[in-house]
């Protein structure tokens, strides 16, 4: 979909060390690590309950630790103000935005609750950044008139008003037809290659992962089993990682 970015002159590095999370007597995360550069796109792919999602929640400071630290910049994200100095940005898998308001006032919230800005500039902002995911003069209609691919491009715009140096992406295709999966991946790689912003993307969507990772991580049962670029994952022999790549629906022969 797009060439990795190289523009980096807003986006923070990011580095996750031997991450650990119990629910009960479900050990959820067991020891996950890595790091991401500035200015990257990297995907982390896996298949549903391999922990893609918790280790998400933990990096936007959701969800305590039991074990291990996330920093942002080289600053743990437990010391005060971290994410004050560098603000983060969630795309939430069901896009999140708030049927009683129109697509502007969803995608304003973050100014207006703050009072950041005078409304004549939100408006403009608003505007701004919806024309930046292709959606200009949308402001005025309800979510509920948009269609699934728009829900997701107008709540990556919503997290673009503050300006964040990292943004993360929960499953961001998601219930999309596959020409809008294209659409919103496409977007979310444009926009990492305008603005140098860095890109974590969590998905199953192997079409997504290998469309516009840098890097991809692959997560299994809580552990990440390898990272390499596209091609590098897609050339790894380890069995388990190898039946995730390569599933595929087998119709059942009749008798």
């Amino acid at each position: 979909m797009s060439a990795p970015s190289t523009n980096h002159h807003r986006g923070v590095g990011v580095e996750v060390r031997g991450l650990r999370k119990s629910f009960g007597k479900q050990e959820v995360l067991k020891g996950v690590e890595f790091s991401v550069s500035p200015g990257e796109v990297f995907v982390l792919m896996g298949p549903s309950g391999s922990g893609k999602s918790v280790l998400l929640r933990h990096i936007i400071g959701l969800e305590p630790p039991d074990a291990g630290d996330i920093l942002i910049a080289n600053k743990s994200i437990q010391e005060p103000g971290v994410f004050d100095e560098h603000h983060l940005a969630m795309v939430f898998q069901s896009g999140a935005l708030l049927n009683s308001m129109t697509v502007g006032e969803n995608v304003g919230l973050y100014l207006a609750e703050h009072r950041l800005k005078p409304p004549e500039e939100i408006n403009r902002i608003v505007s701004e950044k919806l024309a930046a995911v292709g959606l200009a003069g949308v402001e005025d209609k309800l979510p509920a008139e948009l269609s699934g691919g728009m829900k997701k491009r107008a709540a990556i715009a919503r997290a673009l008003v503050s300006e964040p140096a990292l943004i993360l992406y929960d499953e961001p295709t998601s219930e999309l037809d596959p020409v809008s999966a294209v659409v919103v991946g496409e977007e979310i790689a444009r926009l990492n290659q305008s603005s140098g912003v860095t890109s974590i993307v969590v998905s199953h969507d192997r079409d997504l992962a290998f469309g516009i990772a840098d890097r991809i991580a692959v997560i299994l049962e809580g552990k990440i089993l390898a990272i390499g670029s596209p091609a590098e994952i897609r050339r790894i022999e380890e069995p388990a990682i190898q039946d995730f790549l390569n599933a595929k629906f087998s119709r059942p022969k009749s008798s």
